[in-house]
């Protein structure tokens, strides 16, 4: 059995903020006013001279989150394209090493960070002794390596999405994590999960005001077709460690079109991502999941456009069976892609008109939520909303402390406590990825999270993993 993440909504601890830090520590009541207090470290050291044993200092935590002694020593591995909206926040800590395999990012990121040692190789730089945290924003099929390699060294992990690129890859993260979890603070990058209306969304579902729930889908219009993997141009520059870059991947010839760019550039490719599925469906999903407190589902089932064994398909849906928790029963969750949209409603919803967003649907009515937004309607005749009383002022989930990365900062000095951590985001990514297994196997299928096996498609399970070159473990 897997650890769920739960969250406090009963109404006895509505008034609870989600997330606590623990007070500072004061002063003893009975300490002598008349002499200053000897400061922590003098004391330490004084209790080992008067002991006679040897002491070895940690790197002391003091005087709050923005005193210099108490600023974690970061890593950014990756630096250009999406990194770079991650450097005003480290910024404000440590950043002592920086890693890419593209030059000219690296030379770029050095300006920024003129003291940070500067490596090619992710493996390389994590060996670096004094690095506390690091924030991964490499390419989708190297995720899971460098999470966790970094969650072995000890090290607190920022990872952008989608946190890995297989079934398998998941599992191994959130085993990781569950034997970390108690020493060390993780966040995979759905920085929209920060917005306001995720938390007014999640009362809303869990206060009844679409009744009991029933289904739920998400749905993301993001089009980028491709043939296939692209041709070869010859040699890479020599600014580019394109083997690095490959990394666990097969081996593929280069192209400079794959580096014109961010990530729509190649996460279409089965071998470096999982399209829309693990792009703007890992932030729209994350409006559901953040409601309905989900775990592995028990089956999955997928269609879209005609297989291609290089390219995940433009249009998609999937559709899961998600087993009952302790305040709702079975339900059914959907991804939709690429043009493939739910039922609306109601004629007055053009579903078409929200790029992405979430259908809730319940006994007594609906709810349609984008980001930032939110829409509810009444179902039938005998939905007249009296059966729903929304929350006070008071009672209301409180807004996350900073924003989405600095959650993360905090929770590295603190209780380790943030919104999307492996647990959560793991079970996620899982799901839609088993979407992608289904699509594959051409079949429903039945699924077994606690093994994380197929039950009834042997065949399917070798779509839950990938082939990776020799030389490269997800257990380093």
């Amino acid at each position: 059995m897997f650890v769920r993440r739960t969250r406090e909504t009963d109404a006895v601890k509505r008034n609870a903020p989600l997330y606590q830090r623990p007070a500072p520590s004061c002063q003893p009541s009975g300490a002598d006013t008349k002499s200053p207090p000897l400061k922590r470290r003098q004391f330490l050291t004084r209790a080992a001279i008067i002991s006679g044993s040897t002491l070895v200092l940690p790197r002391l935590r003091l005087f709050g989150v923005e005193a210099p002694s108490n600023k974690l020593n970061i890593a950014l591995i990756a630096t250009g394209h999406r990194a770079r909206d991650h450097f005003a926040g480290a910024s404000r800590e440590n950043v002592v090493a920086i890693c890419d395999v593209h030059q000219h990012h690296l030379a770029d990121a050095a300006k920024e960070f003129p003291n940070a040692k500067r490596y090619e190789d992710w493996r390389k730089c994590l060996e670096q002794k004094d690095i506390d945290a690091i924030i991964c924003c490499t390419l989708d099929h190297t995720h899971a390596f460098v999470t966790n390699w970094a969650m072995n060294r000890g090290k607190h992990v920022y990872c952008e999405k989608p946190l890995v690129n297989s079934v398998e890859e998941a599992r191994v993260i959130r085993a990781t994590w569950l034997k970390n979890k108690a020493k060390l603070a993780t966040q995979v990058g759905t920085q929209r999960h920060q917005f306001a209306n995720f938390n007014r969304v999640r009362e809303m579902i869990r206060d009844g005001a679409i009744g009991k729930l029933e289904e739920v889908s998400a749905w993301g219009n993001r089009k980028i077709p491709r043939p296939g993997y692209m041709p070869s141009e010859g040699d890479p520059p020599s600014y580019i460690n394109y083997d690095l870059w490959l990394g666990p991947s097969p081996f593929h010839p280069y192209n400079s079109e794959y580096f014109k760019g961010g990530c729509l550039h190649w996460n279409m490719y089965w071998d470096f991502g999982s399209g829309q599925v693990g792009d703007m469906g890992s932030h729209t999903m994350d409006i559901a999941w953040n409601a309905i407190d989900a775990g592995l589902p028990t089956s999955a089932e997928g269609k879209g456009d005609p297989f291609n064994p290089e390219v995940v398909p433009v249009k998609l849906e999937t559709h899961f069976e998600i087993p009952a928790n302790d305040w709702r029963s079975e339900i059914k969750v959907s991804w939709y892609q690429g043009g493939a949209l739910p039922e609306p409603p109601h004629p007055a919803f053009d579903l078409e008109k929200i790029g992405h967003g979430v259908l809730f649907e319940g006994s007594s009515g609906c709810l349609v939520a984008d980001f930032q937004s939110r829409f509810l309607m009444p179902r039938g005749n005998q939905s007249d909303l009296t059966y729903y009383k929304p929350r006070t002022k008071a009672e209301l989930l409180p807004p996350m402390k900073g924003n989405f990365q600095q959650e993360w900062i905090n929770a590295c000095k603190g209780d380790l406590k943030t919104s999307c951590d492996f647990g959560y985001a793991a079970d996620m990514i899982e799901m839609m990825l088993l979407g992608l297994v289904a699509y594959r196997a051409g079949r429903k299928i039945r699924y077994d999270g606690a093994t994380g096996r197929i039950t009834d498609c042997s065949e399917a399970n070798d779509f839950l993993r990938h082939t990776y070159r020799k030389g490269w473990t997800l257990e380093g």
